[in-house]
């Protein structure tokens, strides 16, 4: 560990070894992470700077430093080579409703009903997991909400043919205020390996003005020095990112650092529109589909995760959660479902367990779809796939039904050319035709094609 440390720059000072435990003290990085460089502390300094949550990151200039995104050296993990697929605890049941019995009900739901055959890997328990660190200052799980802890809970999910995911953050609490991981990133990331741990969704709560890019590269490379692959998933919000010290924006030093970048604030059940944190599918699908060029195998775009089924009387209606849906296929966004699973309904099922569209998400690809043509509240989106096809996508943001056109020229293919098309949703071939295609599509609806030479 102490030769990993040196070699990669990580920021590993004190280290020992405590009744079977990896103990250490840490010290962040300064807010320009091209002058990093980490210094040794004291005891006394160390326990000082804890016992105010604060990290000292004024460090003089070191020009021998370089940026982690900008090392040669530094290496992508290899993991995520299509976008993640799973469940989340968060959208459904926060921090107050997440037990132990909802994660084990969801794995045996994700098991049986379809889900994990058709992708869906990963069950991540969001934020309010943790109780207290120990007397060695390790993880621990909340005893009263988790009785059985962490290790027995990932067997469980491991158990189920699914991968085990947890939650933490890069400041000195979550956004629940429970442990973050500022100043023990080595000794978080070895306990979650020693859980099972095969996906990590990292926030950005509490960091005060400390480097993001520091930050996250820290914690990867304490990933990294555990032996197991652990997807990273770097959550700290994207543009919208409420940091005054640190403008840096995550798909421009991501690649070879975490799997897939939030790039936005929260997702809310609604179609349009911000309230506090949250905003509507609209709001994030616009700042989201122009980084387009950033996505690939290994790096994704996150838009955020699914509201496919959460509150069914309320929020979007079934047209928009289709084309919400639909919207995250075509922009190779990770999949992430966070309904209540135990009480999915049919019109749910259809959706998220859409193997059509599901394989355009997955395409490996790993192309990231975009508009082609914005015809204000009429859109005709295009994504490539592998075997030189194409998905399209037919979206009406305009609150009547319309007919929308495309040519097959704005997908790359000359409008002479005979185009075999099928309809996603529907489940239907159309046949080959010349020049393009064209549908009603209803309000806040879509059309979703797969089109092949």
């Amino acid at each position: 560990m102490a030769a990993y440390a040196r070699a990669t720059g990580a920021a590993l000072v004190g280290f020992a070894l405590v009744s079977g435990a990896f103990a250490y003290a840490q010290v962040a990085a300064p807010t320009d992470v091209s002058q990093k460089r980490y210094v040794a502390r004291t005891a006394e300094e160390v326990a000082a700077a804890r016992a105010k949550r604060v990290y000292d990151t004024v460090q003089p200039p070191n020009p021998t430093i370089i940026r982690p995104s900008l090392d040669n050296k530094r290496t992508a993990n290899g993991l995520a080579l299509t976008p993640p697929m799973g469940w989340n605890s968060w959208n459904k049941f926060g921090c107050k409703a997440l037990t132990e019995k909802v994660v084990r009900d969801t794995a045996d739901e994700m098991s049986s009903n379809g889900m994990r055959d058709a992708g869906y890997g990963y069950l991540i328990l969001d934020d309010c997991w943790a109780g207290p660190r120990d007397a060695q200052g390790a993880l621990t799980a909340d005893p009263v909400k988790f009785p059985s802890g962490m290790k027995a809970l990932g067997d469980y999910i491991h158990s189920k043919g699914l991968k085990f995911g947890i939650y933490s953050d890069a400041g000195a609490l979550t956004c629940a205020k429970q442990p973050g991981s500022q100043g023990h990133e080595y000794q978080d990331a070895m306990s979650f390996a020693s859980w099972g741990v095969d996906y990590l969704k990292y926030d950005w709560c509490h960091t005060g003005s400390r480097n993001s890019e520091e930050a996250y590269a820290l914690m990867a490379d304490a990933l990294r020095a555990t032996g197991r692959d652990i997807v990273f998933s770097i959550c700290n919000w994207g543009v919208d990112r409420p940091n005054e010290f640190d403008k840096s924006l995550p798909w421009e030093w991501g690649l070879k650092i975490g799997n897939l970048w939030r790039t936005t604030s929260d997702i809310r059940n609604d179609w349009q529109g911000r309230v506090r944190f949250g905003l509507g599918v609209l709001d994030i699908v616009d700042k989201n589909e122009p980084l387009y060029p950033y996505a690939g195998p290994g790096h994704w775009n996150d838009p955020d995760m699914l509201e496919v089924g959460i509150d069914k009387n309320e929020g979007l209606t079934w047209e928009e959660q289709r084309s919400h849906f639909s919207l995250w296929a075509m922009m190779a966004a990770p999949l992430i479902v966070g309904a209540d699973l135990t009480i999915m309904d049919d019109a749910t099922r259809d959706i998220l367990l859409n193997r059509e569209v599901i394989a355009v998400d997955q395409d490996r690809l790993g192309a990231q779809g975009r508009r082609v043509r914005d015809d204000g509240d009429l859109e005709v989106w295009s994504k490539p796939l592998a075997d030189g096809g194409r998905a399209v996508l037919l979206f009406n943001r305009s609150g009547s039904p319309a007919r929308i056109a495309t040519k097959w020229s704005e997908h790359g293919y000359p409008d002479a050319l005979k185009v075999a098309a099928r309809d996603l949703w529907a489940h239907r071939d159309l046949g080959r035709t010349k020049g393009g295609f064209s549908a009603d599509v209803p309000s806040h609806g879509v059309v979703m094609l797969r089109i092949q030479p």
